[in-house]
């Protein structure tokens, strides 16, 4: 009998908080049961060589929208297999009662078990879940998600706060299905999560994930850009401008800071929110707020995402604010990078209607990818650093850590054995998504992964997915960090 399931030979080891070791790997049982100068490759069931190539700690996409816009075991199993494609052995979606995903509200003890249900069996990554609560019963079940179901994140989108008003302006609940989805709901929730956060401190991290957009302004802007007849992903950004984001963080920011409640901001777009979240964090050093960026606005602007298509909230911005993003994750400021992937069809990207077209699209498939190329080899990011946002940031933040997110002895067996010098245009062939177009189409990208890694198992080599979905769920922070 062999000594090891799977050894990893001869590769460079990329060690989030450490840096470069160059060492083999031997996995036993899904889990690293040994890092060392050399394993032979007789004591392996399985070889893989990595001679001249990166291995990275499987990365963590923690902003993930599964069933959002197609039936959800179907979206499961078709969106994790692309996720291989990018690196990523670990997913954790949203989830919200209301319009899309089941279109349905009510108590999540009746509704989370089906979503748990329809994704037995469907996820080819390891997976977990942020659900949004959006009713005053939702409220009283924070408690029970985090100690029965393992759901150790939650979710509020600021700018929903509109929806809650029907065309003829009186109180309606189509789209969010919800009673009273504003600010004071948002403190009630804070105050639920902050304490849900101190209970549990020793086990993992528990905090709410906040979509920071200003309605207010957005309906301002958007009426200005439909008096103009402005189309266009300009006209888009210019209808919910940066602004929005920086009012939202501040609204949120002072929030947090009343209930002490640990929050993360998500997919920051532009230069004024990143400034907002950074002075937030000098301002309040007492608070935990994590700042999140997303792949594309690392990548595309209004000029290069391919027309409506390239849709999505908050909207695609311009080249300055890339660079800034950037500037955010060589400094340290950025925590961690993400897809928000959502797919959707090009059917469903009108590009003769800016307002009815869907937002969002996937990207999985591009995180180690897109980070190595724009991050390590067009702009001098430190490979460690790389797995840090990708991989290690999100597994700390969202309980995780250190099952998840590293290479260490007793850790899961999660891998991207990657070549920095594999060159590749992007085309939604390549990304295998069930998306039929991707706006990063054309993009030359250096640096992808060759094998894919899941405890222990092989699941994506050269391009090729052969292993069967095999993803656990996963309860976080507690059930996770027992003993």
């Amino acid at each position: 009998m062999s000594r090891f399931d799977l050894v990893i030979k001869n590769g460079t080891l990329v060690i989030p908080y450490t840096g470069l070791v160059q060492a083999d790997v031997g996995v036993k049982d899904g889990r690293i049961a040994a890092i060392g100068e050399s394993i032979a490759a007789n004591e392996a069931e399985t070889l893989v060589q990595a001679r001249g190539k990166m291995v990275f700690p499987g990365a963590v996409d923690s902003h993930y929208h599964v069933g959002i816009y197609r039936p959800f075991s179907k979206d499961a199993e078709s969106e994790s297999r692309s996720s291989l494609v990018g690196g990523v052995t670990t997913l954790l979606s949203y989830f919200r009662t209301g319009h899309h995903y089941l279109d349905k509200s009510g108590p999540y003890r009746e509704i989370f078990p089906q979503v748990l249900e329809l994704s037995e069996g469907h996820f080819y990554t390891d997976y977990g879940f942020h659900l949004a609560i959006m009713t005053a019963e939702q409220l009283l079940e924070v408690d029970d998600l985090i100690d029965t179901f393992g759901v150790g994140s939650f979710k509020f989108y600021m700018f929903y706060k509109g929806l809650n008003l029907s065309a003829d302006s009186t109180r309606g609940n189509d789209y969010t299905m919800a009673d009273n989805y504003d600010l004071g709901h948002l403190y009630l929730l804070m105050e639920r999560v902050s304490a849900a956060s101190r209970k549990h401190a020793d086990k993992g991290r528990i905090a709410l994930s906040l979509h920071c957009e200003n309605p207010e302004l957005i309906r301002v802007f958007i009426e200005r850009v439909k008096r103009e007849g402005r189309r266009g992903l300009e006209a888009y950004s210019e209808a919910r401008p940066p602004l929005s984001e920086r009012l939202s963080i501040v609204e949120a920011v002072l929030l947090a800071e009343a209930t002490r409640c640990p929050i993360n901001l998500l997919h920051l777009s532009s230069r004024q929110a990143l400034e907002a979240g950074i002075r937030s964090r000098r301002e309040h050093p007492e608070l935990d707020i994590v700042l999140e960026t997303t792949l594309h606005h690392l990548t595309l602007t209004c000029e290069t995402a391919g027309g409506m298509i390239g849709k999505v909230n908050p909207p695609i911005r311009g080249q300055e604010d890339i660079n800034y993003l950037w500037e955010g994750i060589a400094n340290g400021e950025i925590d961690t990078v993400v897809s928000d992937h959502a797919c959707c069809m090009e059917e469903d990207k009108r590009e003769d209607d800016l307002w009815g077209s869907l937002p969002g699209f996937g990207g999985s498939s591009l995180l180690y990818p897109t980070l190595i190329s724009e991050g390590f080899h067009k702009r001098n990011v430190p490979l460690t650093r790389i797995s840090e946002i990708a991989s290690a940031n999100p597994a700390r933040h969202f309980g995780l850590f250190p099952r998840k997110g590293t290479l260490a002895v007793g850790a899961d067996a999660d891998f991207a054995v990657i070549d920095l010098h594999q060159t590749q245009a992007v085309n939604a062939d390549l990304l295998q998504s069930a998306q039929d177009f991707t706006p990063f189409a054309g993009i030359k990208i250096k640096g992808w992964p060759t094998e894919t890694i899941l405890r222990g198992e092989i699941m994506m080599k050269d391009a090729k997915v052969t292993a069967k979905p095999r993803g656990r769920y996963l309860r976080r922070p507690i059930e996770l960090h027992k003993g």
